[in-house]
């Protein structure tokens, strides 16, 4: 059975039998889990294992696990700090915060593939504003050649963990005040002035390899009248045609307000994957998610189901050699460190 082109959720700490049934829909090809999904490490292992143990090829097991306020799982993890706090580190020693960078995104990933999840959604590409409601210190910094940069060490790391990585929200949410999750942000810039700054991470993690892309639920009326994550001209033209992407392509949540166009559920995920996402994210609404399922009809596309496939974890420490890893003390040093004071000081570095 192949990777089906929708990622849902479930309730609780476990797998009920409505839950197995649901996803072993052939439509269903991974599942996002929650604060709600988490009680200690132990439980999430095997809640992982039985998610993997469900379909072969396996279901795609992922979660939001950025650090700083969005980061699903806390006890039993190491608390990371919000990304701009490395940006802050950049600013005064480039070459100690790109190292710093990717010891973190290993840890992140590390930690994640330890308990048998395959991927966060991160790194954030967006570019940091002060007023931005729904990302300002998600992201690294405020200029896009330092978001790149610093995305693709933490990139580096996460791969040195084995994991994949989903940098997001193209092309750019951060120099939008509105919050996707409550409204549609409407940004009235034209084309050439998000190619030159918001796109530039985008560009340079394409470039770099990045598996996947999250496209943001943004509407931009001077180059297209949908939001990017339905729109052809983003997604075929600027991803897939400008910058040469060639991994997969993950809607965000449609359950949100700024997905919310069409009649319902299934006329977004139609539209989503018409406009060329690879799998569809329908996240806190099992009754429009089983919806969806009886409802979308359509093939398995065979080269969107070769792009999922690369979003497996590959190699990684078990829970025994991450306990006893000394990459693992000196980054939840560092992670502690840059969390509790933003002045650290991390010594003199000549520009990188």
């Amino acid at each position: 059975m192949a990777l089906g082109p929708l990622m849902i959720d479930i309730a609780g700490l476990a797998l009920d039998a409505i839950d197995r049934e649901v996803l072993r829909h052939p439509l269903v090809g991974g599942v996002i889990l929650f604060s709600r999904n988490y009680a200690d490490r132990a439980q999430l292992a095997a809640l992982c294992t039985e998610l993997h143990a469900l379909r072969t090829p396996p279901l795609l097991v992922a979660v939001d696990h950025e650090g700083g306020r969005v980061q699903r799982f806390r006890s039993g993890f190491t608390e990371l700090p919000p990304m701009a706090r490395l940006g802050e580190a950049y600013a005064r020693a480039p070459r100690t915060a790109l190292s710093l960078a990717t010891e973190l995104g290993w840890l992140m990933a590390a930690e994640l593939r330890a308990v048998g999840v395959d991927f966060s959604f991160a790194p954030v590409l967006d570019l940091y504003t002060a007023t931005s409601r729904v990302i300002n210190d998600r992201a690294f910094h405020a200029e896009p050649d330092a978001v790149g940069r610093l995305a693709q060490a933490f990139m580096r790391g996460m791969h040195e963990a084995g994991m994949a990585a989903v940098g997001k929200h193209f092309p750019g949410h951060g120099s939008i005040v509105a919050d996707s999750h409550h409204e549609l942000p409407i940004d009235r810039r034209p084309l050439s002035r998000i190619r030159h700054r918001d796109m530039v991470p985008f560009r340079l993690l394409c470039a770099a390899g990045i598996e996947a892309i999250m496209p943001a639920h943004v509407l931009f009326p001077q180059v297209d009248n949908v939001p990017v994550g339905y729109s052809t001209r983003w997604l075929a033209g600027v991803l897939r045609g400008e910058l040469e992407f060639q991994g997969a392509i993950f809607s965000d949540d449609l359950s949100m307000s700024g997905a919310a166009i069409g009649a319902n559920h299934v006329e977004r995920a139609r539209r989503a994957l018409a406009a060329g996402c690879d799998m569809c994210l329908l996240c806190n609404d099992r009754p429009a998610a089983v919806r969806v399922l009886h409802e979308l009809d359509l093939a398995p596309e065979p080269l969107s189901v070769v792009r999922l496939m690369r979003m497996h974890g590959r190699h990684g420490l078990g829970e025994r050699a991450l306990a006893a890893s000394p990459r693992r003390a000196a980054a939840m040093r560092a992670a502690a460190q840059l969390g509790e004071d933003p002045s650290l000081e991390l010594g003199d570095d000549a520009p990188a």
